[in-house]
């Protein structure tokens, strides 16, 4: 098992020099890139994607030993669908191989695997995998490793209005009972606390149906590296910027 013990999150604190109430608890990354930079060095666009899938274990683990609450991460959107049927497969297949292989990494630092998403038109291999990886980390206590695949904000509120309209048609709640702390209760991300930092690689300037409700008080870091090249001096370099800021909430400087 990895080190996760106070002790060891605390000298990973140090090291990056932050002090711990100005370390985000939860993160949100859109992982942008992976196929320019395939492209950029005259590569098929999945190689992209392969080596995003690498990079993804380097940030999770590191996440885990700064002992952050939550990392969420955009790795498909709905709709990501309209690409070329070759890269959506090419996709789908790595997601199934890259679940069982990280089966392991998920329980040594003892994460709990979380996703957000539709279930509804993912592979069943992509399911099996997604389920199984769900329930074996189920047990575990440390950060939620949130997976948004075949995910989009405005459909995951969508679903969680619906189910809050059926819940009332059936006498279940009164209207007057709707809040923001019900309507949070009903989305993918339950339990999860709301992101302090969305992360966006790849220069991209956008948040792309992503976790709309969740990042409305979220500071923003885009970093110009693609996905494949962003490595944990990057993911410090957007600590440290958060950590730099003075988050008001829509009040006034202190």
């Amino acid at each position: 098992m990895a080190d996760l013990s106070p002790e060891a999150i605390a000298a990973a604190r140090k090291a990056l020099a932050v002090p711990d109430e100005r370390i985000p608890r939860s993160v949100a990354i859109i992982m942008d890139g992976n196929g320019r930079w395939a492209q950029s060095r005259g590569l098929p666009r999945p190689v992209g994607h392969e080596q995003g899938a690498k990079v993804v274990r380097t940030i999770v683990t590191e996440a885990a030993r700064l002992g952050l609450e939550a990392l969420t991460l955009y790795s498909f959107s709905i709709e990501n669908w309209r690409r070329p049927p070759d890269e959506v497969r090419a996709l789908m297949h790595l997601y199934a191989e890259y679940l069982v292989a990280e089966r392991p990494t998920v329980m040594e630092h003892n994460i709990r695997l979380r996703h957000l998403g539709r279930r509804n038109g993912l592979p069943e291999q992509v399911l099996a995998e997604l389920d199984e990886s769900v329930r074996v980390s189920s047990a575990n206590t440390g950060m939620f490793l949130c997976l948004a695949l075949n995910y989009g904000s405005r459909a995951e509120i969508t679903d969680a209005m619906a189910a809050i309209a059926r819940a009332a048609a059936d006498g279940k709640i009164k209207p007057s009972q709707v809040d923001e702390a019900m309507i949070s209760g009903h989305l993918d991300t339950a339990g999860v606390p709301d992101p302090d930092l969305l992360i966006r690689t790849a220069g991209e300037m956008r948040v792309s149906n992503y976790l709309l409700w969740q990042i409305s008080y979220a500071e923003f870091f885009v970093s110009d590296v693609y996905w494949p090249d962003f490595d944990v001096d990057e993911f410090h370099k957007a600590i440290r910027a958060y950590a730099a800021r003075h988050r008001r909430f829509g009040g006034l400087e202190p």
